[in-house]
């Protein structure tokens, strides 16, 4: 019950955040927030440290914890790497993936679309996430897969704003059959080219999500 509470309490603080509810820099406190949402301190605390993970939150010792909104650099920055990172998971996951694997990322994908077909969007960010981490897993090298887990939880709630901006889920879900393909063909360059371009937010994609955060603040 708790981490369900947690889970839920950080979704709503990351709506929070994004809405301009909380301002960068801002403290969290945590009694007013056990009020605001009628729990327990400790399932405040796992929100917000799931939310550190993300990187929308930044913990101090002996100080709190502190909103952290990074700046249009910074962000791109990290949607850069986290290209290059999948890009790289991609080439050599083409040459190592399963049969297993190759078809749990199909069923992954199959509900990707049925999502996109009731627009769902929690749905859909959900077999995303399912979709890349089998990609990650199945790259064979666990450092590589570790550090792309890391940085696309830091990331996470810039990934799923994005299914927000409309058209981008049908598109996300054209740039999986064209991983998928590529991965089943086994060609790591086209897998690895696929991939870069599916997470890479340059010139209108990122103009377009800076829109959308700037609506929502």
């Amino acid at each position: 019950m708790t981490t369900r509470s947690a889970d839920k309490i950080a979704k709503e603080l990351e709506h929070l955040v994004f809405t301009g509810a909380f301002s960068d820099g801002e403290r969290l406190d945590e009694i007013k927030l056990s009020k605001r949402f009628g729990v327990s301190r400790t399932p405040i605390r796992e929100a917000i440290q799931k939310l550190a993970l993300s990187g929308l939150v930044v913990q101090e010792p002996r100080r709190g914890a502190f909103v952290h909104q990074p700046g249009p650099v910074e962000l791109i920055q990290m949607f850069e790497f986290m290209a290059e990172l999948e890009s790289a998971c991609g080439h050599l996951c083409a040459k190592r993936i399963s049969d297993e694997a190759l078809a749990l990322l199909d069923a992954a994908n199959e509900k990707c679309q049925i999502a996109l077909d009731h627009n769902d969007v929690d749905l859909y960010y959900l077999e995303n996430e399912r979709f890349h981490h089998l990609i990650y897993k199945s790259s064979g090298n666990g450092f590589l897969e570790q550090e792309a887990l890391r940085l696309h939880q830091r990331l996470k709630p810039y990934r799923r704003i994005q299914l927000h901006l409309r058209g981008r889920m049908k598109q996300s879900m054209e740039e999986h059959h064209e991983i998928l393909k590529a991965l089943s063909d086994g060609n790591g360059c086209n897998a690895a080219a696929a991939l870069r371009g599916h997470v890479a937010i340059q010139g209108e994609k990122f103009h377009h999500l800076m829109a959308s955060l700037k609506e929502k603040e």
